[in-house]
């Protein structure tokens, strides 16, 4: 019952008031280099000045789950439709090592559902029932493709559909409106991008097939006839969905599409800032938090490689608070 969630709410709701707000992002596209970004983040509890940003970014992310499990311990299960991306990543980055060989430090992350060392293992010995049952199939499929093809191209396809088809189906088993919204976001927004990708290749419908995943605010099979026309097409078919707004964002580049969809997934939560009841401000803190993480990531990226502030801040996320 929502009611079970009220004092989880109110610890929330003390959270949030140390998210990064408009104008501390605006601050950090104002400093001159990514030190004085380092510098401004430490004053607001981030990281520390002897911790490189990769291991800063880490520990941020550690913070916000130890806090989500000291929350609700016994409900961490309804969350893992924000942790499966992670488990698929590394199911991606164990096929291409079984097959390619050798030991390669840094490709694998954690945050999944299940340890990345149980994945790579489980790969390396084609021991695919040690694998969560929903992804041994995938997992077979993609390495026997890669060793019979090369085709890393293929290996991905594969992979990251059966990722969004993960995501989707945790968000409409969790019986939660915003986990569901999100799941069909991820769902979609990956559908669009990969559409585009294969218009702008000359990618087969065969392909497109293969690599698109069902979802329900997108016809994947007219989108996949667009996408095997081109690129127009695929714009054509968007222009009557309710993904409408995103075109000129598409036609601008793939960056500023990806901006939009991360602020469309803010405009999607926002309400959850007055909701003082259930689970949905607990699952906006978690993914406030991952959109104020790739939003400090991209500006420390930026003012690493000289970007002009114009261009940055064309490229930050809105924020939640």
């Amino acid at each position: 019952m929502a009611e079970q969630y009220i004092y989880a709410v109110a610890r929330i709701r003390s959270k949030e008031l140390s998210l990064l707000n408009e104008s501390a992002i605006s601050q950090l596209c104002a400093a001159a280099t990514e030190e004085d970004c380092l510098r401004i983040l430490n004053e607001k509890n981030w990281g520390n000045p002897d911790l490189p940003s990769e291991e800063m970014f880490q520990e941020e992310e550690k913070k916000t789950w130890a806090f989500i499990r000291e929350l609700v311990p016994d409900k961490m299960q309804i969350f893992d439709v924000f942790r499966l991306e992670n488990d698929y990543h590394n199911l991606k980055a164990a096929v291409k090592e079984s097959c390619i060989g050798g030991i390669h430090p840094g490709i694998f992350t954690e945050g999944g559902t299940i340890p990345a060392k149980d994945i790579e293992q489980a790969v390396a010995e084609s021991d695919y029932d040690a694998l969560p049952e929903s992804m041994r199939q995938v997992a077979q499929e993609a390495k026997e493709t890669l060793l019979q093809t090369r085709d890393g191209q293929l290996c991905d396809v594969i992979i990251d559909r059966a990722a969004m088809e993960a995501i989707r189906r945790a968000g409409d088993e969790s019986g939660e409106p915003l986990l569901k919204d999100y799941g069909e976001l991820v769902c979609a927004m990956g559908d669009i991008k990969t559409a585009v990708r294969a218009a702008k290749t000359g990618k087969s419908r065969q392909f497109l097939d293969k690599a698109l995943a069902p979802c329900s605010t997108l016809d994947t099979a007219a989108l996949a006839e667009a996408a095997a026309a081109g690129t127009e097409a695929v714009t054509a078919y968007l222009d009557h969905t309710v993904y409408a707004d995103a075109i000129d964002e598409l036609e601008s580049s793939v960056a500023s599409f990806e901006c939009w969809c991360d602020n469309r997934m803010i405009e999607t939560i926002k309400p959850q800032i007055h909701n003082p009841f259930g689970i949905g401000p607990i699952a906006a803190y978690i993914l406030a938090r991952e959109n104020e993480i790739k939003t400090v990531r991209i500006i420390l990226a930026a003012k690493r490689n000289d970007l002009p502030e114009e261009m940055l801040r064309e490229r930050v996320r809105e924020m939640y608070v």
